[in-house]
């Protein structure tokens, strides 16, 4: 997999390489604040304050995005590869949902009235395709 460049970690990259370490470890997300701070020969306190500035917030959410902008290629292979080779009928299916939701094909945004509106709709047009069927075969 390709990596992106780093200009999309602008305010990351101005922060000092145990502050860079400090969200790299944060967001794996694997060890405690308490090991965080022995790791980093700093105090919790220490990592407290980072977190509450302004600057290493915006710098955990540009590192959040570029780790998530590196994986996109890798999630797109894998959800394509669910779609051709998934083992049920099931997985295939969310996985087709999850491509359309994301290319705003399809729609989370369900309400029991659409939903019935959308029954409705699905009723009439078979109830027309069935009269129109009946009537070619009368002809």
């Amino acid at each position: 997999m390709s990596k992106h460049n780093t200009a999309d970690l602008t305010t990351f990259s101005k922060l000092t390489k145990k502050k860079q370490k400090a969200i790299k470890m944060m967001f794996e997300g694997d060890l405690t604040i308490k090991e965080i701070a022995q790791e980093l020969h700093c105090g919790e306190r220490t990592l407290y304050s980072w977190k509450n500035d302004a600057l290493f917030i915006k710098a955990q959410n540009e590192y959040a995005i570029h780790v998530l902008n590196n994986a996109l290629p890798e999630s797109i292979k894998e959800l394509i590869g669910l779609i051709q080779h998934g083992k049920s009928e099931m997985v295939k299916l969310q996985a087709i949902q999850t491509v359309l939701k994301h290319a705003n094909l399809l729609s989370d945004n369900s309400t029991p009235e659409l939903d019935k509106a959308r029954i409705r709709k699905a009723n009439a047009c078979l109830l027309y395709t069935s009269d129109a069927a009946d009537d070619l075969t009368r002809v």
